[in-house]
């Protein structure tokens, strides 16, 4: 763990950073501010990227992920005092900014905004914007946390204003810090409560009918990507069909692929491919790497509107799918499911995934799943026919012995 001691911000006493390396990407950032006694006030741990879609002189759009926030700096990053609340102020890169607030209430304290700034003079980053200016999107998060209890959520958490996507996880945060120690009772959020306390139901009675939906025909095959500074990082081409179960109604719907925008990041450990329409607000795929030399799906969070106006979601960060070497694809061009949690399935048809080292744009040697490889039906059939043969054998060996002692029958 390198750490960073920083200025001192008038009226806020000392800011402590810390970078944490090598266990988790160079983005991950925890900041530990202190007030003029030295004592403990706010406590944050968490991990953020960008997703910017601009328009070009070209008067076509453009994507960029902003996440190297290793250069970041925190100036402005308060405890509060009675007419203000606590404040985090990151600067980082070409003119981007990212500040929150917090204030109190008698029992509970809130992260009441989130809002972010990016310059399209940046050139490096915006090398062809239309619009040269600087933009910020705002965020009015008002969610309330128990005074006294840490906020943590592991899964990734979404923003989503005009043109900006932000993505934070792994977080830990507590305003209002009592006493100078952070608090070890946990107020988790949703995503992780649906993760980490789902119970099997068992019914005592028979449970109401579920309306059977209409067999749809196969979903046509997309081609999403996903680029950073280096080029295309992540490649991925699926049909995918959505089955799920709201209000005891079932219903079955088919992505266009033709219809639908994907975003993404891509970082060391994790990889993101998102995709949204006029309907889903946002289909998240995030990949992670395991033993430092595989990767697999580990989470899948899902928003969208259904016929009758309401939302539907359902999360998972706990999945083990589409496990394969880094360096290789995962390919599976039969029908596969993924289950998301007992009233929301994919159907995936015509898969192949590669979200980590992508090399000039293409696909590396693909490992294909086992509905795929017809070699393992090779062994199977000759195990069975040996084994016929054995017995045909063996019966024969057996009425020749009978016939045999037939012959010599006692005079």
């Amino acid at each position: 763990m390198v750490c960073f001691r920083l200025s001192l911000v008038p009226g806020s006493g000392l800011v402590l950073l810390c970078l944490v390396l090598g266990a988790v990407p160079s983005y991950a950032l925890e900041l530990n501010l202190t007030n003029s006694e030295k004592a403990t006030c706010l406590y944050a741990k968490w991990q953020m990227n960008f997703t910017i879609r601009y328009e070009t002189t070209s008067n076509k759009y453009k994507t960029v992920t902003i996440s190297g926030l290793g250069n970041a700096t925190y100036n402005g990053s308060t405890c509060g005092d009675d007419q203000n609340g606590p404040k985090i102020e990151v600067q980082f890169g070409s003119g981007f900014s990212w500040t929150v607030n917090f204030t109190k209430e008698v029992s509970n304290y809130s992260i009441e905004s989130i809002s972010f700034s990016y310059d399209t003079h940046d050139n490096t980053t915006f090398p062809d914007a239309k619009e040269k200016e600087v933009f910020t999107v705002y965020d009015p998060v008002a969610f309330r946390i128990p005074l006294d209890d840490i906020f943590r959520c592991n899964a990734v958490l979404t923003l989503q204003e005009d043109k900006v996507v932000q993505h934070y996880w792994d977080v830990q945060v507590q305003a209002y810090v009592q006493n100078g120690t952070v608090s070890t009772k946990e107020f988790l959020c949703d995503k992780d409560k649906t993760s980490t306390t789902m119970m099997p139901f068992v019914p005592t009675s028979l449970p109401s009918p579920t309306t059977t939906p209409t067999p749809k025909e196969k979903p046509g095959i997309g081609s999403y990507s996903v680029n950073n500074s280096n080029g295309t990082c992540l490649l991925a081409n699926m049909g995918l069909q959505l089955n799920m179960t709201h209000d005891k109604v079932a219903s079955v719907i088919n992505i266009n692929p033709n219809t639908t925008d994907f975003t993404g990041s891509c970082h060391s450990q994790t990889a993101l491919l998102r995709l949204n329409s006029s309907n889903i607000k946002y289909l998240d795929f995030v990949f992670a790497v395991k033993n430092e030399n595989r990767f697999y799906l580990k989470e899948v969070n899902v928003s969208m509107y259904l016929d009758n106006g309401s939302v539907f979601s359902a999360a998972n960060n706990n999945l083990s799918y589409w496990d394969a070497p880094l360096g290789s694809s995962y390919m599976c061009n039969k029908e596969q499911t993924v289950s998301v949690s007992g009233a929301f399935q994919i159907n995936t048809f015509g898969l192949r995934v590669q979200p980590f080292n992508v090399i000039e744009g293409k696909y590396s040697t693909a490992q294909e799943c086992s509905l795929d490889d017809d070699t393992i039906l090779i062994p199977i059939i000759v195990g069975a026919g040996l084994s016929g043969l054995i017995i045909i054998i063996v019966i024969a060996y057996l009425i020749g012995r009978r016939k045999s002692y037939a012959g010599y029958q006692t005079l």
